[in-house]
């Protein structure tokens, strides 16, 4: 090729790329210029003197940067075909550039060097170490020039360790050349690093100081980083030895660059790396040298150096990195210290823990955090524990502990000197607060373990810190809560110290009481605190929550001293009704919205009752006429209570009445107790109500419309009054039971034999009442479902038209959009009619819900018996199921169809379970299935609509709940098919979990995954049998990561198994084959999936293709597979003569198989495929006889060195 056709086509190019540069360039022209470039990159034969002439220094930036990217472009995609002089003139070319093709280290723009290193390591990835022998001697060569060049050589050797160890971008062959070449020179490498990282340091500290010597003071710093940025690449996965050798020079060096601003946070870094090496206990060992003097002095003076000179970012970043090291030091010393290693604690262990407590004292609540984890670790330590010096830190700990429980640090605020550190570490209130909660959990965990050490001291603080607080004067702060005026909001200081107090508190004596014996534990300590707390008066309602606490945390001690039960019922009684408002005013104010807070108090109040009368109903059983008459008294005023606090009341007098342990007794108890509910429910206008959603909707008020909905609710009462109900009926339902010891249980007369399977039955005392009240429960259940029939939809009031949509709150939890802060104490509970109505309807279905799920474990045979149960629950719960929206049908899976299936006894499978789920699981395919042909054909339609750009749009709410239900779906079949010995693992811990949450990539579903006896059962059914497969197989291609991968790993193959034995037919093979490579296109991007998938795949097509020759037609219609590597797969599969290959071997065979339908990540769907080729074996010896084809194989080249020295 000519030079003037060089230099012609160098001109066009440079015109195109600054067209493409310019940001005056309008579109048309912009796109042009670009395709000119990508086609002269693709097809003009001339790219190499192309590229090198356009990256000479005289050219500008820019057109340099896209010289060399027309020479990276041909090393990656066209090096296979370049004759071999070729490849030698280029090679020889991007060397001599970086001799003295670029401009000098302080000069040069970074992408330019970055694009220059890339070059060079896209050709040693192809030709190292066979065809370039020599290397890393011309890298070594290059550097002896200058900086400038010592500096890209950094560049390449971090770049080649992070492509080839990091982020492994090349074939497994290639791959394993050169990472063994790599470490066969490590050692020449690390010398090369440190030499360079040693000269360059002590020039720039010599030179630093002189102004004339600036520049090259400079350069040398720029080597020193670009150092140790290229070990931090290196020290992550190389032989430890290499870390350690010299007497740990290396790390030596590091620790005294910490001191050097410039070099320090590089040097904090790769010492990081270093100090969180895992690997045999025995190489870690000399790690421990960084406990020594030397290096604990610079880490301390680092520290204090950062600390000393205000808050500035590149300061704080080294302080975090400092922290890390400190942290991972410690790690370190817990896994060394009593291991078979013998390392002693070390001498200066004393001051590592002042200077670890020195960051768990600094203002920034983020370094705070990072140490509590370490601490944990110190404090569970065998060895340390006992340590004198760990034990005289504790209370250190537990004083700062005190300090770091304070919620400040708002970023918006400035009432706290955390305040600044946080605007660097969080972006929002929101973001700070989700932090902040975390980190106290973590905190009261870490101060739990501290007091197991010292149980005593953490008790003496609390009781110290609450008696502070309890004559402290109240600081509401700037801020006026809106519950009422010189009230505290939940920002004001008084209430924050109350809030850190109780935190404190509570778990230090939670700690004391389960760590000390019952002798020595300061009884009268506890009990002057705790009537303290009962003797102070607060009106202030977040105040009064955090009293509660206190009262519940202290109540441990009551057990020691009986007669302070009724001052705390008293206590709690008083805060049942606690009111902001005076009570002259109350009449008048009744339907005045209460606040959070004060609802909060009031619920707090209830929980603890209840809490006090599960965990200790012995002690309270005597003064349970007492608690009776408390509560008869607050019932008899209809408006004094709450629905939910009435029936919290009752609960805790059921709870008590277990105690009775006299099955009469209890019975006439709970009869007296309900005889009002009872009373209410069964009257005839409450069964016509009941039974008839018009006259329901009349009766809560919902076809009214309302002038004034703030205040005006003229059907509130009567919708409490079947609140009331549902809640007493559930309350009693979950808490009656009969003795948890058989004997006992025989002498009260719970008793009642055994079931045929060996199980005891017993009788609960609530049974008779309960049934008596269950057809009208039923006749709601079904009236609610009703309420979602158009026609009912059209008679709800303008008012209350949205009554029966979702509230903000549940749409919020799903989208995942956080609450304001404020609003959650500050504001009314609900604000308007409309809302509480919604409340109300959401609210009364999950109860019935919860009713039914819970009446199985309650009443037992009793309840699976009650006659036509199954037909009874059909015609109501799961009556007009398909206008219930999926934010309803959720709940009544979860908490009602899996508890009763759950908790059913086999006997009753046939005749309750099993016709229940056979339509129900028919129903919930055709309407999943429904709904995703839904979704899939919107985002087809609308691929680039704006309708996805708004968060809270209604298609985005409805796509969530579409997967949040499929979960919910999935999860009940498995629950009541596959036997929980390989499932324990997730089923519903994270049902809502966050579709990203983090998956395996090695999933093999668990061996032992075998089918219930329900699920036999179940299978036996066709109907259930089909919609429970296809339901199954279905949803692997249904777009929801989550799902799939449970389902695929759980579910699938245990299932399919059951029904190999019958007679299948080629169809329906075909299609459960097919269904999982559509799983495998759609989630194949997800390694989680894809490995659960490909394993089912694989099981399928082993098990069943001996019998089905028609798997193999559906594998020869994958995209791109090849027929002889499949004939070869078949012939081995088909043939049980032949040796088996190992699984994992075959299973890899098949995957490369199917690879043409496994679904690709967007970003790798059209990008250019680079191939790298293998060369000649390093390490097998190759046979004599096939030596004239090596030798003449890849155009001739074989063995010759490709690169000469």
């Amino acid at each position: 090729m000519s030079a003037e056709q060089v230099s012609g086509l160098c001109e066009q190019l440079v015109k195109a790329v600054t067209v493409i540069m310019d940001p005056a360039s309008t579109q048309r022209y912009r796109l042009e210029a670009l395709k000119f470039c990508e086609e002269f990159k693709e097809k003009c034969p001339i790219c190499v003197p192309c590229g090198l002439k356009l990256a000479e220094k005289t050219q500008t930036a820019i057109v340099r940067h896209f010289g060399l990217q027309i020479l990276e472009h041909v090393v990656k995609y066209r090096w296979n075909n370049m004759p071999r002089l070729e490849k030698v003139y280029l090679k020889n070319n991007v060397m001599g550039l970086i001799s003295s093709g670029t401009q000098s280290i302080l000069e040069e723009e970074s992408h330019i060097k970055d694009v220059l290193s890339r070059i060079v390591v896209e050709m040693i990835k192809r030709e190292w170490p066979q065809h370039w022998p020599d290397m890393l001697k011309e890298l070594d060569t290059l550097s002896k020039q200058g900086e400038t060049q010592t500096e890209l050589v950094m560049f390449i050797l971090l770049r080649l360790a992070e492509d080839v160890v990091t982020f492994q971008t090349l074939p497994t062959q290639r791959r394993r050349d050169i990472q063994q070449t790599l470490t066969q020179n490590m050692e020449k490498i690390f010398s090369f690093l440190l030499t360079a990282l040693q000269q360059n340091v002590s020039k720039y500290r010599r030179m630093k100081t002189d102004l004339a010597q600036e520049p090259k003071a400079q350069a040398n710093c720029r080597v020193g980083i670009a150092a140790l940025n290229t070990l931090a690449g290196y020290i992550d996965w190389v032989a430890l030895s290499h870390i350690t050798a010299d007497n740990c020079k290396l790390l030596e060096m590091l620790c005294l660059l910490l001191n050097e601003p410039e070099l320090q946070v590089g040097a904090a870094e790769c010492l990081l790396i270093a100090v969180s090496r895992k690997g045999k206990l025995e190489d870690r060992k000399p790690l421990m040298v960084l406990f020594g003097d030397v290096a604990m002095h610079c880490i301390l003076s680092a520290a204090q150096t950062a600390d000393g000179e205000g808050l500035v970012e590149k300061h704080y970043v080294f302080l975090k990195r400092l922290c890390q090291v400190l942290c991972a030091l410690g790690s370190q010393l817990c896994a060394l210290l009593g291991s078979d290693c013998d390392v002693e604690t070390p001498a200066n262990f004393g001051k590592y823990l002042e200077s670890f407590l020195a960051f768990t004292t600094h203002p920034s609540q983020f370094l705070r955090s990072s140490t509590q984890i370490t601490w944990g670790a110190l404090f569970r330590h065998e060895v340390l524990s006992h340590d004198p010096l760990l034990l005289a830190v504790v209370p250190k700990y537990l004083r700062a502990s005190m300090t770091n429980l304070v919620k400040v640090g708002f970023p918006s605020k400035a009432d706290s000197p955390s305040c600044e550190y946080s605007r660097f570490d969080f972006d929002s209130d929101e973001d700070f607060n989700a932090f902040f909660n975390s980190f106290r959990a973590q905190q009261g965990e870490v101060m739990r373990m501290a007091c197991r050490l010292d149980p005593l001291t953490g008790f003496q603080m609390a009781g110290e810190w609450l008696k502070y607080q309890l004559t402290a004067p109240v600081d509401t702060g700037p801020m006026n809560s809106k519950t009422g005026e010189g009230l505290c909001s939940i920002f004001s200081p008084s209430f924050v110290q109350w809030d850190a107090m109780t935190f404190f508190s509570e778990s230090v004596i939670s700690q004391m009481f389960r760590t000390m014996d019952k002798d020595e534990i300061p009884v009268n300590d506890g009990i002057d605190l705790l009537q303290l707390v009962l003797n102070f008066e607060t009106k202030d309602p977040l105040i009064l929550s955090c009293v509660l606490t206190n009262v519940s945390a202290l109540f441990p001690f009551v057990t020691y001293r009986p007669e302070y039960l009724p001052q705390v019922l008293s206590k709690l009684f008083a805060s049942v009704t606690f009111e902001v408002v005076e009570e002259s005013k109350f009449v008048v104010s009744v339907q005045a919205p209460r606040t959070r807070a004060v609802k909060n108090v009031r619920r707090h109040a209830c929980s603890s009752i209840i809490k006090m009368c599960r965990d200790y109903p012995q002690l309270v059983l005597p003064n349970f006429e007492m608690l009776y008459n408390h509560v008869k008294q607050l019932l008899s005023n209809e408006l004094l209570l709450t629905q939910m606090e009435k029936c919290a009341l009752m609960e805790a007098l059921v709870l008590i009445s277990n105690q009775f342990k006299d099955y009469e007794r209890q019975k006439a108890f709970l009869e007296e107790l309900m005889a009002p509910v009872a009373g209410l429910w069964l009257s005839p206008e409450m069964q016509r109500v009941l039974s008839d959603p018009e006259a329901f909707i009349s009766y809560v008020g919902a076809d009214n419309k309302i002038a004034d909905p703030v205040l005006e609710d003229p059907s509130g009462l009567n919708r409490s009054r079947i609140s009331f109900c549902v809640y007493t009926i559930l309350g009693v339902v979950k808490r009656a039971r009969w003795p948890a010891a058989t004997e006992e249980a025989k002498a009260g007369g719970f008793f009642l034999g055994y079931l045929p399977s060996g199980t005891p039955m017993y009788r609960n005392p609530c049974t008779e009442q309960v049934l008596k009240l269950f057809d009208n429960l039923l006749a709601l259940i079904r009236t609610h479902n009703n309420l979602y029939m158009p026609e009912m939809v059209a008679r709800l009031g303008d008012t209350f038209a949205k009554a029966l949509d979702m509230l903000e709150v549940e749409k919020n939890a799903i989208l995942g959009l956080p609450q304001p802060l404020l609003e959650l104490y500050d504001s009314p509970v609900y604000k308007t009619v409309l809302e509480r109505m919604q409340g109300f309807f959401c609210t009364l279905y999950d109860n019935c819900f919860h009713i039914l799920g819970n009446a199985g474990p309650s009443m037992q045979q009793d309840f699976y018996t009650v006659e036509g149960l199954a037909t009874q629950l059909l015609s109501s719960a799961f009556n007009n199921l398909n206008n219930i929206p999926d934010y309803r049908l959720r709940p009544m899976l979860r908490v009602f169809v899996k508890p009763l299936v759950l908790s059913c006894p086999s006997e009753y499978y046939e005749t309750l379970v099993c016709p229940m789920l056979g339509p129900l699981f028919t129903y919930l395919h055709m309407r999943l299935s429904q709904k995703w042909q839904v979704i899939n054909q919107r985002s087809m339609l609308c691929e680039d609509d704006a309708a996805d750009d708004n968060p809270e749009s209604q298609e985005m709410l409805e796509e969530q709940l579409v997967r949040l239900l499929t979960r919910e779906v999935m999860d009940l079949a498995t629950v009541c098919c596959v036997s929980k010995k390989g499932v324990e693992q997730n089923t519903t811990a994270a049902l809502d979990g966050d579709d990203d949450e983090a998956m395996a990539t090695e999933v093999t579903p668990p061996a032992n995954a075998e089918l219930t006896e329900l699920g036999k059962c179940l299978m036996k059914q066709e109907d259930v049998c089909t919609a429970v497969l296809i339901t199954a197989y279905t949803s692997l291609s249904w777009k929801d990561t989550l799902s799939c991968q449970r389902t695929t790993t759980q579910l699938c193959w245990p299932l399919l198994k059951q029904v190999l034995p019958g007679n299948l037919l080629p169809d329906a093979v075909s299609w459960f084959f097919t269904s999982v490579l559509k799983g495998l296109q759609v989630h194949g991007q997800h390694d989680g999936c894809m490995a659960a998938l490909v394993h089912l795949a694989f099981q399928i097509y082993e098990a069943l293709r001996p019998r089905y020759a028609e798997l193999k037609a559906v594998m020869e219609q994958i995209p791109d597979i090849q027929l002889d590597s499949l004939e070869q797969f078949d012939s081995k599969l088909l043939n049980p003569t032949l040796q088996k290959v190992a699984d994992k071997r075959r299973k890899d065979h098949f995957k490369r198989l199917i690879s043409g339908c496994i679904g690709k990540p967007i970003g790798e769907q059209f990008r250019k495929e680079v191939h790298i080729r293998n060369l000649p074996s390093l390490f097998k010896k190759v046979k004599p006889s096939l030596e004239t084809d090596v030798l003449e194989n890849e155009d001739g080249e074989g063995f010759n060195v490709l690169f000469e020295p």
